[in-house]
């Protein structure tokens, strides 16, 4: 007999859950985005490595080792809301990241930033006022 009460409680739609990012070197990346996020890793394989997920927070972020780096810039990409852009673009940058590009729009003022994979991400930091 099988233990369905996984499926039985999983809705009929889709449910994100997570995000898995390719790379040549998952411990390096596994690494930087276990200290931005603040959140230890939980799994790891030879070719695997899992966040933890943050507390009160229900997606998980996974390294998956490729043969080669993906060519271009990529088409998917973490956005990441912060309380003080100005603390979280040091911090980045002493963990390894690399600004891209900064953007103001609709009050809300967010830093391109690159991994150190190139994998670009959004810190972003919302209007003063709570909302647009």
């Amino acid at each position: 007999m099988t233990d369905d009460s996984h499926t039985q409680a999983l809705p009929d739609w889709p449910m994100f859950i997570g995000v898995t990012v390719d790379t040549t070197d998952p411990e390096k990346l596994a690494e930087f985005w276990s200290a931005l996020l603040e959140v230890p890793i939980e799994h790891r394989t030879d070719d695997e490595i899992h966040l933890s997920r943050q507390p009160r927070r229900g997606v998980t972020v996974s390294f998956q080792r490729v043969a080669a780096p993906t060519a271009g810039k990529n088409r998917l990409h973490l956005d990441l809301l912060v309380k003080d852009l100005a603390v979280a673009r040091k911090r980045a940058a002493e963990l390894g990241a690399e600004e891209v590009a900064e953007h103001d729009r609709d009050g809300f003022h967010w830093l391109v930033v690159a991994d150190p994979d190139g994998n670009q991400f959004c810190l972003i930091e919302p209007p003063a006022d709570g909302g647009a």
